[in-house]
């Protein structure tokens, strides 16, 4: 399955500090990635993820 995840772009995916939305949306991305499925994420830079990721604001 395709999912796209959307992230708020204030914050890295995974938070380096506090961010629960952020961290929500992590665990959630990795677990799709890690069953299979064929995700794109939608946030900050400086984030770090298993899927595909579209920074529309490049941070670091």
């Amino acid at each position: 399955m395709r999912i796209a995840q959307v992230a708020p772009l204030i914050e890295s995916v995974p938070p380096k500090h506090y961010g629960g939305t952020e961290r929500i949306v992590s665990y959630l991305t990795e677990e799709l990635v890690r069953a299979g499925h064929e995700v794109t994420l939608f946030g900050s830079g400086d984030s770090v993820t298993g899927a595909r990721l579209i920074a529309p604001i490049r941070r670091s």
